[in-house]
């Protein structure tokens, strides 16, 4: 059996700037961090030769890869040159569609674990590399290239999406008592609706050709470089005012990023003691993060139930092996 352990991401600024309508005519960059919430990819041999079985959301066992209806798991398979005899399975600790890029996790996580099964070795850079041009160019999904990067990578990074369509990594080597000072003040809770988000993203990637759009896309790179700053002189006390800006400016790239129900649930954390926040991924539901000064956080609590609140933590380490059991497939 080979178990691979893939982070789900936290993108605090940035987004949209990572998709090619956008970095094609102006460098993006987003700052983002991997957290400990993971997707978990298990392979080991499958009882029949000649057969796959696949375990997610549905099973599945077919004889030809071909017939594999799971998009992601057949191209990973056909990226990597497994063929059959195996059985593969997922589990993930947060559910699809809540904003973390699970989806990303989910492909680079895949191909790490068939590629160990393969007995090859693999880059970061390749596993997000591969995973971009299964999701994007093979799949068609109107996504970028963020979530690949900091589900292989982790950490707390600037990357820098380039015009030629390459990406930069630029990890934050901030002070110890800063990283740890913003874990504490970021507060996440779940807004209960899990969403398909490649309609918002579709909307967003039209909208990136009419100049306002565009424009506001290249005013969300620039906060980066503020928020980088933040981090590094060491004024947290920005870091919330930023999100805040960007939450205000990324509402204006597509009409599903915000409702009614999101809009109150900001409204509410702004005014019971956070500074900003924003909602994660593309919008429409899922989760939302709150900068919030802990001396703060159970008013904000308090005021935001029923709201589920999730505990987590910053990663490092990014995409990983932890369980190995050599087995001829």
């Amino acid at each position: 059996m080979i178990i691979t352990r893939t982070p789900f991401r936290i993108s605090f600024v940035g987004g949209g700037s990572d998709m090619e309508t956008f970095y094609s005519r102006h460098q993006g960059a987003v700052l983002s961090t991997s957290i400990n919430k993971y997707m978990y990819i298990s392979t080991h041999r499958f009882f029949f030769p000649d057969q796959i079985r696949v375990k997610y959301s549905q099973t599945e066992t077919v004889d030809k890869l071909e017939d594999l209806k799971h998009p992601l798991l057949r191209e990973a398979m056909l990226k990597t040159g497994v063929q059959g005899g195996i059985e593969i399975s997922s589990i993930a600790d947060i559910p699809a569609g809540t904003g973390m890029g699970s989806s990303s996790s989910f492909t680079v996580g895949t191909l790490h674990n068939l590629y160990a099964v393969k007995r090859q070795y693999i880059t970061h850079e390749t596993l997000a590399r591969e995973a971009c041009e299964i999701e994007i160019e093979k799949l068609g999904e109107p996504i970028g290239k963020q979530d690949q990067y900091a589900a292989a990578f982790g950490g707390l990074n600037v990357i820098y999406f380039n015009t030629d369509g390459s990406v930069r990594i630029e990890p934050l080597n901030i002070k110890n008592d800063v990283y740890l000072q913003l874990q504490r003040n970021l507060v996440m809770f779940y807004t209960g609706n899990q969403r398909k988000a490649s309609d918002i993203l579709k909307e967003q990637k039209q909208n990136v050709s009419q100049t306002e759009k565009f424009n506001t896309l290249k005013s969300m790179v620039l906060l980066v470089s503020d928020l980088r700053n933040s981090l590094y002189t060491e004024r947290l006390d920005d870091f919330g005012r930023i999100l805040h800006e960007n939450w205000i400016l990324k509402q204006k790239l597509a009409s599903q990023i915000s409702n009614s129900e999101i809009e109150k649930i900001y409204q509410t954390g702004i005014s019971h003691g956070a500074t900003g926040g924003k909602l994660l991924g593309a919008g429409g539901g899922g989760f939302m993060l709150f900068y919030c000064e802990e001396k703060k956080q159970q008013k904000l609590m308090d005021h935001l139930k029923p709201l589920r609140k999730l505990d987590f933590s910053f990663d490092r380490e990014g995409s990983k092996l932890i369980y190995y059991a050599d087995e001829e497939f």
